[in-house]
């Protein structure tokens, strides 16, 4: 039986474009990398080797976790108001910035090898996953060979916003500000702001205010 022949399937993008980077480089950039390069598997450790200490802290212990979280995540959280629970768990870290007055409950997972960016005011419930982390849909290219190469596209979540439990965030979605999204969701695609969504694949099923598309609450 003769193999499906591959069809409408995303460009590559040409070699010439990214070869003068590094591979960490190629990752932030969106262009095709390779997660065994040294440097991103020293980064990762890193990161998993705060995760171990934030998630085995003492129960009374909050400063010492947030302590921890301001030493993984990007350096403009440092002065940011921060309420994380374990479990958590996050790829590099270092890509992840966060708004003021995050609260982030058990069991969370942020793969950030792309940017992720949270606003202001955000709560996330319980076992809430962000991926930046992705694949090339042709298969030939997950093979472990020559051409193995694995993408990463950033994440963005507004101000204000409440993802409900069991959620998932896929890589390359905006949300916008105000949004809450309801338990189980699965958001493949951007949201604006100002809605409620739900479902798998998240869709609107009501608008905030009365100047949406909608002209109603």
């Amino acid at each position: 039986m003769s193999k499906p022949i591959p069809r409408g399937l995303p460009p590559v993008p040409d070699p010439k474009e990214y070869e003068h980077l590094t591979e960490k480089e190629r990752m932030l950039a969106g262009y095709p990398y390779r997660p065994a390069d040294p440097e991103l598997c020293q980064l990762r450790l890193k990161a998993r080797d705060l995760c171990k200490q934030f998630n085995t802290t003492d129960v009374y212990d909050e400063a010492g976790r947030v302590r921890i979280l301001k030493e993984m995540l990007h350096p403009d959280c440092a002065d940011k108001k921060l309420f994380v629970e374990p479990i958590f768990r996050a790829d590099y870290g270092t890509n992840i910035t966060v708004g003021n007055n995050l609260q982030m409950n058990f069991d969370c997972c942020i793969l950030d090898c792309a940017k992720i960016t949270i606003g202001d005011n955000c709560l996330v419930a319980p076992n809430v996953h962000i991926y930046a982390a992705t694949h090339p849909i042709d298969p030939k290219h997950r093979e472990d060979n020559d051409d193995y190469y694995e993408l990463a596209k950033p994440v963005t979540i507004g101000n204000n916003c409440w993802i409900g439990g069991q959620s998932t965030i896929c890589p390359g979605v905006t949300i916008g500000d105000n949004v809450t999204i309801g338990a189980g969701s699965v958001v493949t695609k951007d949201i604006p702001s100002n809605v409620v969504i739900a479902g798998n694949p998240a869709k609107i099923i009501r608008y905030l205010y009365a100047e949406t598309p909608e002209g109603s609450r």
